[in-house]
């Protein structure tokens, strides 16, 4: 079940929901949640963008923002208001995010078909 749908009367260009290709899983939803509701960040932003970083060249900036920036594409899905830069958008296209904790941590996981490799410690990636 499709559960993105495009925000309506945003300044910045809405994706339509059948192009969202960017899901968040239910455990990754509920911690962007939490998160915002513990910062009292209320109509904030979920902003997931692809920035040069690590080893391996690109790593994931994900960030709690106001507003999205002109030229965005954003989706809302589960209630949470989600955008990304055209750029990051090609890198992310087919991603999977989800929120594990381990005995070692807790974090965002990416699963990302455009990704030929990564760095050891998997916080970076190439295409």
């Amino acid at each position: 079940m499709d559960t993105s749908t495009a925000v309506a009367g945003s300044t910045p260009t809405s994706q339509p929901s059948d192009t969202v290709s960017v899901q968040l899983t239910a455990a990754a939803i509920a911690q962007v949640k939490t998160v915002i509701q513990a910062q009292g960040f209320q109509d904030y932003f979920f902003s997931i963008r692809v920035v040069p970083a690590g080893c391996s060249g690109l790593g994931y900036d994900l960030n709690l923002v106001k507003e999205a920036k002109a030229g965005d594409q954003v989706w809302e899905q589960d209630g949470v208001k989600i955008a990304t830069d055209a750029l990051s958008a090609q890198y992310l296209s087919g991603t999977h995010i989800d929120y594990v904790t381990s005995i070692t941590g807790a974090g965002f996981k990416f699963e990302n078909p455009n990704a030929k490799s990564s760095c050891g410690c998997g916080t970076s990636f190439t295409t």
